[in-house]
């Protein structure tokens, strides 16, 4: 695999995230950074995005198999491309694994401005069981 400033940055970043350590991880974000994930969910900084998350997820791991670098025809911009699998369980104990993400980030600067996320969370059964949950207001 070929390594780059920026994969080093994307990979550094989520492997921070998922530890988190936030602090660590939030220097890697352009002050205006913003966080895109499935839903069109949007989110601005890291607390939040780990806070919405924590309502789903006790546990979340990448495992990042592939990344892609190049720059975007319309500016310029490096955009930085991490693919792999989803590890974890949800607030009811369902376990998922090898659930497939890919990651977008746009970095200038040596800085993430945006980040978009697509997982197949929905595919596997999962994600509506979460919906389903949450909407009855139950843990059971």
């Amino acid at each position: 695999m070929m390594k780059s400033a920026e994969i080093d940055i994307v990979d550094d970043y989520l492997r921070l995230c998922e530890e988190r350590n936030l602090d660590e991880a939030a220097k890697y974000l352009a002050d205006d950074a913003k966080l895109t994930f499935p839903g069109g969910v949007v989110f601005t900084n890291l607390p939040s995005m780990v806070a919405d998350a924590g309502q789903r997820y006790p546990r979340v791991q990448k495992h990042r198999t592939e990344f892609i670098v190049g720059n975007r025809a319309s500016d310029g911009e490096t955009v930085c491309i991490s693919t792999g699998t989803l590890d974890g369980e949800t607030l009811w104990g369902t376990s998922f694994t090898g659930v497939r993400y890919i990651d977008m980030f746009i970095i200038r600067d040596g800085l993430i401005h945006e980040q978009y996320v697509w997982n197949d969370l929905s595919e596997t059964g999962v994600a509506p069981l979460l919906v389903q949950r949450l909407a009855q207001g139950s843990a059971s």
